[in-house]
């Protein structure tokens, strides 16, 4: 039985987050407190398997309870609760041995997994903080440039409604990060949420890929299989760099979308499925129908709504933030050096943030102590 205690000013948060958590798990038991102070003086009376605690909170904020939690009791995991605005403290936070932050409105499943993961780390406090760390880091949108905020509002529209979503951007500009979103914000949320890269699959085999195929149907067909079409039922199929997809598996899609029916190769019994299709492409899709690679019905079909994700180069604000939250999450953590991450943020970056991920992971293993401007100098590539 693991008791909880809730730090938040506004009480709707308190409620939304107590009822989730109990929905997941009937045992939990909760104490409140509606603002840091009061935080504080429950945590100075009783021992606690976790902590949620708001940032922004009257008569003392999230940083100084942390602060207070890691000096009284420093066992006990602290999740810290993050508005937009606050994004850039909550990273100051984990530096500081914050567990990890939640964003408002909550991510269901990123929450549940974030609680289930810090009330483990109670008994295995090393590892299982490793771990989540490393598990929770890819699908996290950073980012508080206006471009992004127009992101985060459009999915938050666009999730609960059951609309086809078309993300567009170049590579690496985090496009699959945007579908994930929009699954785990939707009704469909508890469904599967099945990815498939169309330029990664040879054309010859994309239809069996996303439809199945029939024992025998081909040479290397030894059994029956589902494909991502059946696999995604009552979820969400994610085919990202869909502009590479064969004009006859497009043909086949297309129908998948109207009737709501497939065919595995090698047979013509129909199977209806319930699949949600966002799709991701880094091609200029006008251009594609206009040389006859690409479908205009089936562009119609899947661009119900348009998400464009910027390069990094057109939101140069959000590098700073970006890096603090990679390196946050490697161990043993490295402070970087402000001169560092002005020269980081003035890179012409052609691989955008999947480039600035690998760039500072690369920094964070070859420096020493710190990552200083030196470093960038010797050890990046502008």
């Amino acid at each position: 039985m693991s008791k909880i205690l809730l730090i938040e000013d506004e009480d709707s948060i308190r409620r939304v987050l107590k009822k989730v958590l109990l929905e997941d798990n009937d045992s939990y038991q909760f104490a409140e407190a509606k603002d840091g102070q009061e935080g504080v003086s429950q945590i100075k009376n009783q021992s606690f398997d976790l902590i949620l605690c708001d940032i922004k909170m009257p008569k003392k904020d999230g940083i100084e309870v942390l602060d207070f939690t890691l000096t009284h009791t420093p066992s006990t995991p602290v999740v810290m609760i993050s508005g937009h605005g606050n994004l850039e403290t909550a990273v100051k936070a984990m530096r500081m041995g914050a567990f990890d932050y939640i964003s408002k409105p909550p991510d269901l499943n990123h929450l549940l997994s974030t609680v289930r993961s810090a009330l483990q780390s109670k008994t295995q406090p090393t590892v299982a903080k490793k771990v989540v760390k490393k598990k929770n880091l890819s699908p996290q949108m950073v980012g508080e440039s206006k471009a992004m905020l127009k992101i985060h509002n459009l999915i938050t529209k666009v999730a609960p409604t059951q609309a086809r979503v078309l993300v567009q951007g170049p590579n690496g500009s985090g496009k699959e990060l945007v579908a994930d979103a929009i699954h785990k914000q939707s009704l469909r949320h508890k469904g599967p949420f099945i990815e498939v890269n169309c330029a990664a699959i040879p054309s010859e085999l994309i239809e069996s890929e996303l439809f199945g195929h029939m024992k025998g149907a081909f040479t290397s067909a030894h059994k029956d299989r589902k494909g991502k079409f059946e696999t995604a039922h009552g979820g969400t199929l994610f085919l990202d760099e869909i502009g590479d997809m064969s004009l006859p598996a497009q043909a086949k899609v297309l129908r998948a979308l109207q009737e709501h029916k497939i065919q595995r190769v090698g047979s013509d019994k129909d199977i209806s499925v319930d699949v949600r299709v966002v799709a991701a492409t880094n091609k200029n899709l006008a251009e594609e129908i206009k040389a006859n690679r690409f479908r205009e019905d089936l562009f119609h079909r899947i661009a119900v709504i348009e998400i464009q994700v910027p390069p990094l180069n057109e939101r140069r604000s959000d590098i700073p933030l970006l890096i603090d939250h990679f390196n946050a999450y490697l161990t043993p953590y490295k402070s970087i050096e402000d001169e560092a991450v002005r020269q980081l943020t003035e890179i012409n970056w052609t691989g955008n943030v999947r480039q600035l991920r690998n760039v500072v992971e690369r920094l964070h293993i070859l420096s020493d102590s710190q990552i200083t401007a030196s470093d960038v100098k010797q050890y990046v590539n502008p």
